[in-house]
Order: structure tokens, then sequence, then C-alpha cells
């Protein structure tokens, strides 16, 4: 490759795909991005250029070290000879990283992550096949504008509403309430569906060390508000509370949402049902319609992985809670099909 030729930008940030079994126990990430691009072979549809950005298994990520990978994916495609990027990446928190990409991705080519499920050094390896036609994709005309991509065993996902849904299979991801962008065949042809409009991507801010913390806390059979408090009390400016059916919870940690709301803290009721929306149904001193009156805002479809995130970003972005109410409806909402 030289320098005058269109090429696609791999970025590497550790993850199974760049683990071998260590010494100590277990596998590590220690692959190199040249690593894992060489493990390819032959089977590359378009010129690479690799960088390395962290080895880090993703289940290891800070907001921080996202905002990092979504950094660097800025800074490459300030290339007008790139034609789009693959971010390898671990599954752990895949959906997490490839989000806040999408949240704050305002270019036209396209941004795919991908990984593995089987370490470099197993019997059988699925990262090589997985990162090859990940570049295919990002080379594609057909993605350009459909934003971030998670790319995984044949199917092309839209990041948001992405999730990992098994820990092990080699099909590890699903989208349940966002659908399939695609299709990846063995020879490398990529087919895309049509999607709706992407809305405006919000800026990104660089890592700080004033970040604002925001924490999850859980509804369950029995459950307090000890773990609210302490969230609280450990100085969280915003809570995501992941309850359960359409997003239900009880009536001490409803009065503990009401509690926070008042003392400015932004709360953001996801659900722990791995589809549908989040709608406020249910009173009788708990149910979704007593946290929305107690000033919970609605994820809509938005899990708690992605609900994280967004509430993460917003909050360094400093709108209002209406504001952050507004986004999380718009975001949170699938969209339109394509006429």
């Amino acid at each position: 490759m030289t320098d005058t030729d269109s090429h696609v930008v791999l970025l590497a940030t550790g993850g199974t795909i760049s683990s071998r079994s260590s010494s100590a126990g277990g596998a590590v990430a220690s692959d190199t991005g040249e690593q894992v691009f060489k493990a390819l072979g032959a089977r590359v549809s378009h010129p690479v250029r690799v960088l390395d950005v962290f080895q880090k298994g993703s289940y290891l990520l800070t907001f921080e070290d996202m905002l990092r990978v979504c950094a660097a994916i800025k800074e490459v495609l300030k290339d007008p000879k790139v034609l789009g990027v693959v971010v390898t990446h671990g599954t752990d928190t895949m959906e997490e990283t490839a989000y806040l990409a999408d949240l704050t991705h305002g270019d036209q080519r396209p941004v795919v992550f991908t990984g593995s499920q089987r370490a470099a050094d197993s019997e059988a390896p699925d990262g090589p096949e997985n990162v090859a036609r990940a570049i295919a994709v990002a080379g594609s005309n057909d993605a350009k504008g459909k934003g971030v991509m998670v790319y995984f065993a044949g199917t092309i996902f839209p990041a948001a509403g992405v999730r990992k849904s098994q820990t092990l299979r080699l099909n590890a991801f699903a989208n349940p309430d966002f659908g399939v962008l695609g299709e990846v065949s063995a020879q490398g042809e990529v087919a895309m569906a049509g999607c709706g409009g992407r809305l405006e991507a919000l800026p990104l801010p660089p890592p700080g060390d004033d970040s604002p913390r925001v924490d999850l806390v859980a509804a369950y059979p029995g459950a307090d508000s000890t773990l609210m408090h302490a969230a609280l009390e450990a100085g969280a400016a915003g809570i995501v509370l992941q309850g359960t059916g359409s997003g239900n919870a009880n009536a001490s940690l409803c009065s503990a949402v009401a509690a926070a709301v008042a003392s400015g803290v932004v709360v953001v009721t996801s659900t722990r049902v791995d589809s549908g929306p989040v709608v406020p149904i249910y009173g009788a001193g708990g149910g979704g319609e007593d946290l929305r009156a107690a000033g919970a805002i609605g994820s809509s479809h938005l899990r708690p992985s992605q609900s994280l995130i967004l509430l993460n970003l917003l909050l360094r972005l400093n709108p209002d809670r209406e504001r952050i109410a507004e986004i999380f409806a718009q975001r949170g909402r699938p969209p339109e099909p394509s006429p």
C-alpha cells in the first residue's frame, strides 16, 4: 500500500481476538493489531493500515478508555483516503463502546466493530473471518451513511440496540428492537438493508478526571434502597435503574428515586427484559407510572448497558434534565424503515 492508496484502518484494542493462554492462568489480550491482521492471510478485500489503541480485555474498560477509542476513530477519519474503520474489540463491552462511537460519529464513512469468541491460539479461531468480513463492510460504498455497526458471524447490526446475547456461541450478538442492517457472505459480498435517517452526532468530550459518576442499580424481588443510597453517597450524578418488566421497581426504590431527582441527580429507568420499550403502566407504589411521577426518565428501547453510556455522555455535555429526557426519547426509539 502506498501513501496515496485508499484504505481501511484497523484500530486494535485487545479482546479475545488478541488473547492467548497465559502462564499465569487464563487467556490474556496480548497480540498487537499487526498480529491480529496477519492472521487473516490473503482474505482482505481492501488495503489496510493497522494502528494499536491499547491491548485490554473489554471487561476492564472504563468510560475514559471508550472515549479514547472514539477519539482514535475521529483522528483517522481526518484522512480523506480512509474508506472506513474496523475496530477489533472484546465482546464483553462491545455494545457500550460501539454505541458511544455511534452517538458521536458524524462522518458518512462506515465504522465497524468486530471481535471473536475464541482466542487467537484456539484450535479454530473465529477472529480472522470476522475481521476479513468487517473490512469488506468498512470499505463498502453501500455501508456509507449507516453509522457505527457491529459485524459478527455473518450479520451486520446497528450499534444502537445491539447486545451480546450468548456467552460462548459464535453468533454472539443480537438486536431485537433495532434490527439488522445486512449480511456478509463467505466470499465477502456485502448486502445492506435499508434503514431510516441518522440523528445528528453528539459532541465527543475529551477524557477527564472530573468525569461524572453514573451507576447502575437493579430492581429485583425484595430489593430495597440500600444500593441506591450507596450510589448517591458515592457522588453519583446519574443513575440507571434496571427495572423489571416494562420498567418497574417497588415503593422503597421509588421513594429513593424521588429523593435523588429532588437533589439534582438524573435517574433513567431501563429494564432487564430482552426487548420491547420501557413504558409507564403500573402504579401501586413502585410501578413504572410511579417512577415517572417521581422524576425518572424512561429509556424507551435502550437497555441498561447503552442507557448508562448515553447518560454518561449527556452529563458530560451538561444538558439539563428536560433535554436529557428529549434525547433519550429520540435515541431510544428505533428508526422508521426507509420507504
